[in-house]
């Protein structure tokens, strides 16, 4: 089992999620450090649409994510809200293009 990141991600917040995940498994289309280089409110004007995944093939499923979550938009794969079922495949959609 693993988290998943759905689209109510927008990271225009401090990213705590990367901070306290244990093995490194949250990533987006950009990287943290060019992120965490602009401030949260300009992110979103920045980077429209963006948002960040979780690889659930690398996930320990450890939980400490999902509170961090400012926009509770991380959930466990098996309790994602049906407004976004989709957010499994496409966080695995993600890292596969990434490999």
């Amino acid at each position: 089992m693993a988290y998943t990141i759905t689209n109510a991600c927008a990271v225009d917040c401090e990213m705590p999620c990367v901070s306290v995940c244990p093995v490194d498994v949250i990533h987006g289309a950009v990287a943290h450090r060019e992120l965490a280089a602009v401030a949260p409110p300009e992110r979103a004007a920045r980077y429209p649409g963006l948002q960040l995944y979780i690889d659930a093939d690398d996930c320990i499923h450890c939980g400490a994510c999902e509170p961090e979550c400012p926009v509770g938009a991380i959930f466990d794969e098996d309790a994602v809200p049906s407004w976004d079922a989709g957010a499994p495949a496409r966080n695995a959609a993600f890292f596969r293009q990434r490999r």
